[in-house]
This record gives C-alpha cells, structure tokens and sequence, in this order.
C-alpha cells in the first residue's frame, strides 16, 4: 500500500473517529467534574519512573480494563501490548477506546512473546489465584526483565477480600474480589520465580488501618514499611538466566 493511500485512509480513519467519539468524550468531560481523586496518580508516576529509568523496548500491560494507561505508554514510544480477561472481572465485557485490548487471562495466558517490562497497576488484588498470574508474569518476562506492581498492602496482615470486612468503606456492592497482600506473599513471589526487589514505595491512603477504612488521605502520605501503610508500588528484576 502506497504511503498516499495511507495517509488519506488515516486521515478518513480520523474523520471518523472524531465524528463518533466527540459527543463520548463531552460526557466523559462533563462527568469527571464528579469525580474525586484516586491512587492513580502514584502509581502511574513510579510506572512512569522506572520506564524513564530502564527505557524497555517491549511492553506487557496485564489489566488495561478502560484505562489510557497502555495508550500513555505507547505515547512515550515503547512497543506495548495490553491484556485483559474481558469477560471476567468485567462480566458484560467492555471497550477501551484508547487502545487495543487482547482478550487474555494472565493466570493462562495465549500469547508466549517474552517482554522487557510488565506493568499491572492495580489488578493483582482482583485476581483469585495471584501466585499463578505473578508465576505467568514471570514466564512472559525476558531474563533481567522487570516486573511492576502496584496493590493494596499492609506489611504484616494479608487480607483475603477487603471488601467483606465489616466497616470496609466500599466494594460490598462488586463482583470481584480485592485482597490486601503483604510481605509474606512478596517474599514467596520473589523465592519461586527467583526475582529480586529494585525499589519499593508505600503510602497511606485511608485514615483507617487497611484499605477502604476511614476516609481518603488528600495528597496520600509517603510511609515505610514500619508504619501504617495501604499501598505499595514495586519494581521487582527476574534474575533467572
């Protein structure tokens, strides 16, 4: 196909594009004055970090959902690949308007490519069986490649669904689960896929002692791992040759 004839199936592409998307995006826009401040802007900025840091050349996305997250990657010029069970946590399904989503489950993915970077940025905690979706993780990653994760955390006490607990703050109403994990998990991660940890950021996000609890913290505190935490981000390298 000629460059010409590509350009104007782009600009045809465009068009079209903008013509169906515009009055999405004005509800999306007038909807978002509702909104309130999430944990995203932590966690897509050690994301951000840690991609400046390495500057992978092939990216795994596990989790997109509806974000623009793998979109902001492919901004940035890494190569990426976004996966997601679309009829699972999702049930009816779902459509991510900024980017291409491969229908795939981690804990038995289709797609065998190795990759340089993983992000899963606030999935792992919806996942039942979250030792064979890191194990997975670790199998899609080339030898030295880096894995980063970001969950709700509470250095000692691990959580099996948050949301059942009574006084949790949301999450009774949803299908899915949300698990609070600690250092526990972290370490058999790290001795059965034979990884390391690179860097490692926690935050308090709730006035209360686990996630959902209380009220949110505006901006969410920096912590360490001694004091009450409700979020960790984390840059794990796999170190099997």
């Amino acid at each position: 196909m000629s460059k010409v004839i590509k350009k104007a199936l782009y600009r045809l592409y465009s068009t079209l594009a903008r013509w169906y998307l515009s009055p999405i995006l004005r509800l999306e826009w007038k909807s978002s004055m509702r909104r309130t401040p999430n944990e995203r802007p932590i966690e897509f900025a050690f994301a951000l970090k840690w991609l400046a840091k390495i500057y992978p050349m092939e990216v795994l996305d596990v989790g997109s959902g509806t974000t623009a997250w793998p979109h902001v990657m492919a901004n940035c010029g890494f190569s990426v690949t976004a996966i997601d069970k679309i009829e699972g946590y999702w049930r009816g399904g779902f459509f991510n308007r900024h980017y291409y989503i491969i229908n795939d489950d981690i804990t038995k993915p289709k797609i065998t490519k190795q990759f340089d970077l993983i992000t899963c940025i606030s999935v792992l905690e919806h996942i039942p069986n979250h030792e064979e979706a890191i194990r997975q993780m670790f199998r899609l990653l080339k030898p030295g490649g880096y894995l980063v994760l970001t969950f709700p955390y509470n250095e000692k006490q691990y959580i099996d669904n948050v949301y059942k607990l009574q006084g949790a703050g949301y999450g009774q109403d949803v299908s899915c689960i949300c698990r609070v994990y600690s250092r526990k998990e972290i370490d058999t991660w790290l001795e059965a896929n034979s990884a390391t940890i690179i860097d490692q950021e926690y935050y308090e996000i709730f006035t209360g002692d686990f996630w959902t609890f209380g009220k949110r913290i505006y901006p969410p505190r920096p912590g360490d791992r001694s004091a009450k935490v409700h979020l960790t981000c984390v840059i794990i390298q796999n170190t099997q040759k």
